[in-house]
This record gives C-alpha cells, structure tokens and sequence, in this order.
C-alpha cells in the first residue's frame, strides 16, 4: 500500500467481522475492533469499552451497506452517542466475496469485499477536516508495550491466562480481547504508571 493512500487517524475504527478488520489493517492505522455481527447486542463489557473509547477518542463506524448493517450501525450509535461518532459508509455494490460460495441475503458486497479505493474514500469522508487536525491526546506517561504484558504476568508466563482475565474483569473489558486489541486498548485508556498501580492489587 503507498504510504500516500495509507490513512492515519486516532478514532478507533469499528467493523462487523475479522474478514472485514484484515482487509482493513492493511489501509490504516486506526485500532480495529469488531462488533462481531450482532455479537455486540449481548456483550455488556464490550459496549462498555465502545462506550469508553468513543469518549476518549472517538469511532469511525464502518458497516456493510445492507440492513444488518445499518441495524448494527444505528445500535452502536445510539449506545455511544452520535457526538461520538464518524459515519463511514461504503456504497451498495452488488457481488460476493470470493470466499463465500453465495451472495449474502441482500446480495451486496460487504466491506470485505468493496474496492481498497472506495473504502479509503469511504474513511476520508466521514473524518473530513479532522484529518488535517493532526493526533489526539493520548494518557500522559510511558506507552504500554508487548515485554510489560509480559513482566506483569499477563503473557507467556505460567498462570498468565488467569491473571489476564482477572485484569481484564477488574477494568471492565471484554475477555476475548487479542494481545494487540488489549495493548492498544491499554494504550488508548491508561498510561503505564496508572495500569502499573492497578495490578499491583491483582
């Protein structure tokens, strides 16, 4: 990907499923995360950090054009509050993707499937003027890493699964959290000092 079609933004950048995260890891640098279809509508840990995230930095919301779509969409929203919130449509293309052996009920494309062109289109118009603003604030303080999982006891040690899920619980965020999606969202909530403290009281 040109570095000149690679887009930046701080908004974290919400999707439906991880076909469509894949495709659009590869495009930006936003920190993606799923809604898991209609996944989000039960996952009260995970409305609670769309709800956090959205306060501090802002979503893009990206979700395919058809009427599951725009439920999700509408639902997210709604939770977050509309302030919160970029709108990022893709346009109503019909197709399939090349992994599906049908088109879905609708028989549109999903973002999976829509053109790395009209995708990124599809981000720059709904950050408009924000892309020129340059980056947010981020907690003040040393970023949270791989290697301080990993000395907190959160990854790769023995007993780590378990401390993770107790951290996790004790903070509010969805337990099936990637390493990746859980430093991001670290990164984007706490500075290392003020996590540093809370796991001392693991």
């Amino acid at each position: 990907m040109n570095e000149t079609n690679y887009l930046h933004t701080d908004r974290v950048l919400i999707v439906e499923g991880k076909y469509d995260a894949a495709r659009l890891s590869h495009l930006t640098d936003a920190m993606i995360l799923l809604t898991d279809g209609f996944g989000i509508y039960k996952d009260k840990k995970r409305q609670r950090l769309f709800k956090e995230l959205a306060r501090k930095n802002g979503l893009i919301l990206l979700t395919d054009s058809d009427a599951a779509g725009f439920r999700i969409r509408n639902y997210i929203t709604n939770l977050v509050g509309a302030q919160n919130v970029a709108q990022a449509y893709v346009p109503a293309i019909h197709g399939k993707e090349k992994r599906k052996p049908q088109p879905g009920k609708e028989g549109l494309l999903g973002v999976e499937g829509v053109d790395d062109a009209l995708v990124l289109k599809a981000l720059r118009d709904a950050l408009g003027p924000e892309l020129e603003a340059g980056p947010q604030a981020v907690p003040d303080g040393r970023q949270i890493t791989y290697t301080d999982l990993y000395e907190w006891g959160l990854s790769g040690t023995a007993g780590s699964a378990e401390r993770k899920a107790a951290l996790l619980n004790q903070l509010g965020l969805p337990p099936r959290l990637s390493k990746k999606e859980l430093v991001e969202a670290l990164n984007r909530l706490y500075c290392f000092e003020e996590l540093d403290e809370k796991i001392k009281t693991l």
